[in-house]
């Protein structure tokens, strides 16, 4: 079966010089929940620019490929490709821009051609799937930290993807609502690559986790296992929150 998301042999050097990634490969099939991990510097946010054309060969030196079920990642797919590979960025107001939350998450059908009657239940469908239906007519600067960074998602959900990309989707939120963010996550049936310094959060959504360190993948295998691996943790500096031992997770809550 052809994954959803394949990258081969992806290498990555910025126009300075500094080179980010080196010959990274990384394979999520459909319905897969994949956690990115690292340390600062790791090379992940270069892998997720490269995942939708941001970064890529003409804007740096790269080589090596990339492909969203099948459609190489290339100037010329952009558009499909931006539909296909939804991103959701650490902030969410790097995503909303417009004076409603209806006209936010209308945005990218609406670009797509999508109108009238179509339009409308494409975005409320996808508000209701994070819980925020009641909040479209409200301008997102009214909303909570947590309340923009689920509109957010609906934006990304809004253009039907084939794969949902979080970055740091936990930072920044209380308690409650990292739970809540958590509950609708799970909720979601979509394939999901997520970029995450939260282990437990990880732990408690996807069961399989890829280290990349130093721009290279170092281990790839289940969440469980890279966090029950003290060697591999202490070498590429990811530390579990004091008190927190994913041991003691009953093995039954734990995504399958």
């Amino acid at each position: 079966m052809t994954p959803v998301l394949d990258v081969r042999d992806l290498a990555f050097a910025y126009p300075d010089g500094h080179q980010a990634l080196f010959g990274v490969d990384l394979h999520v099939h459909r319905g897969e929940r994949v956690a990115l991990l690292g340390p600062n510097g790791a090379g992940k946010t270069t892998l997720v620019l490269h995942l939708n054309g941001i970064l890529s060969g003409e804007t740096g030196h790269g080589e090596g490929s990339v492909s969203v079920s099948g459609l190489p990642v290339t100037k010329k797919n952009l558009l499909e490709i931006r539909r296909r590979v939804g991103i959701v960025f650490q902030d969410p107001d790097d995503q909303l821009f417009m004076g409603s939350v209806r006209a936010d998450v209308a945005f990218g059908p609406a670009n797509l051609g999508l109108r009238g009657a179509a339009l409308e239940q494409r975005v409320m469908d996808a508000l209701d799937r994070v819980g925020m239906a009641d909040f479209a007519d409200r301008p997102p600067h009214h909303l909570s930290f947590g309340q923009r960074r689920r509109v957010a998602v609906a934006t990304v959900l809004a253009m039907e993807p084939e794969i949902l990309v979080l970055d740091e989707p936990s930072s920044n939120l209380d308690p409650a609502s990292r739970r809540e963010l958590a509950d609708i996550l799970r909720g979601l049936d979509v394939t999901l690559l997520m970029v995450t310094h939260d282990l437990p959060y990880a732990l408690e959504l996807c069961s399989r986790s890829v280290v990349l360190s130093d721009g290279r993948v170092v281990a790839d295998g289940t969440t469980y296992g890279v966090l029950t691996d003290d060697a591999l943790m202490h070498a590429h500096r990811l530390e579990l929150p004091w008190g927190f031992d994913p041991r003691a997770v009953p093995v039954d809550s734990l995504p399958g």
